[in-house]
């Protein structure tokens, strides 16, 4: 018998779950629960990659978010006592992060990125990207000397990039553009949700099919980058993520390379584009070896996120437009 949880999304229930009272009995506060959770997640093998990479800090995510507590949570709150109700509801959401592999983000509907909540389901990829900590930085030191007021954020998803950009930047004015239907529903949700609505839209465009005339300061990208053989592979986690939002292609560079030939129409003469391509950097450096791509380095090192000048594009653009139209015949 499934059953609906109650605060979760709409989109998931669960079948009661079947942990023993004496054990689950003995739980009474929120560290009971965290330290519960997390021995459960790790002791089933899960895959943490959606905002966090291991049990504790996805089990802290899951219980205080369940609760509808801050991922701030002062210390001396955690030995509060769940009531019948709550423990009910964590526990059912604990045994549907293990039985189904839901992103825990998609079971309570909320995410975290640059220090900032966003709302999270299935119509968009769980908002995760190192490009957080580069909005978070004002990114130093690349718009130190440059001027911005007009920014996109192509491949926007869940437009959490773009969303943040605004927030972090109040003078500046974001586009956002998705091809998904879906996923700019959840984008003007969260535009919504941030109150950002009057520096803020969302459009639909395959790129920039849609930004006809239209030029920005800075573009930023996190596009799909995975490669077909590599999706075969993922954990079950990812299946939940619409495959729309992850896969480009047999080399993972579809539309990186779209990107790089197009980018140049669109940014201002001394624009700036940045782009995550996460595991296809070598891919791409070995692709374009003469392109001045610089690959930025962030607090756990390097994470497949390149910077370019517009004028580096339009350099090698001949080089740029014959990968991009080989990889284009290559995906028909």
């Amino acid at each position: 018998m499934l059953r609906r949880i109650r605060g979760a999304p709409a989109a998931y229930t669960v079948a009661p779950h079947a942990t023993p009272a004496a054990v689950t009995d003995a739980l009474d506060s929120i560290i009971d629960f965290i330290r519960y959770a997390a021995s459960r997640f790790n002791a089933a093998g899960l895959s943490f990659g959606h905002s966090h990479d291991n049990a504790l800090d996805e089990a802290t995510h899951l219980v205080l978010a369940s609760l509808q507590l801050p991922p701030d949570l002062p210390p001396a709150y955690g030995q509060a006592r769940l009531t019948a109700d709550e423990r009910l509801r964590v526990l059912a959401l604990i045994e549907q992060r293990i039985m189904a592999r839901v992103p825990t983000a998609y079971l309570v509907g909320e995410a975290w990125f640059a220090g900032l909540k966003f709302k999270s389901d299935a119509r968009a990829l769980v908002p995760r990207s190192p490009i957080a900590e580069l909005i978070e930085n004002g990114f130093a030191p690349w718009l130190d000397d440059r001027a911005v007021s007009r920014a996109l954020d192509l491949c926007a998803g869940s437009g959490c990039i773009g969303i943040a950009m605004a927030v972090h930047n109040p003078d500046w004015r974001i586009d956002l553009v998705d091809i998904s239907d879906d996923a700019l529903a959840l984008a003007r949700e969260n535009i919504a949700f941030q109150h950002v609505g009057d520096r803020v839209r969302a459009i639909r465009g395959d790129l920039f099919s849609a930004l006809t005339g239209q030029r920005y300061d800075l573009i930023v990208s996190n596009p799909p980058y995975v490669t077909e053989a590599e999706y075969a592979a993922m954990p079950a986690e990812y299946a939940h993520e619409p495959k729309l939002g992850l896969t480009a292609g047999r080399d993972g560079l579809d539309l990186a390379l779209r990107i790089l030939r197009d980018a140049p129409r669109h940014l201002a003469d001394d624009g700036l584009l940045i782009v995550e391509v996460g595991e296809a950097e070598q891919a791409l450096s070995a692709l374009l070896p003469q392109l001045p791509l610089v690959w930025l380095e962030f607090k756990v090192g390097p994470m497949g996120v390149f910077a370019v000048e517009r004028a580096a594009l339009v350099e090698h653009a001949a080089a740029i437009g014959a990968a991009a139209d080989r990889a284009g015949a290559d995906s028909r």
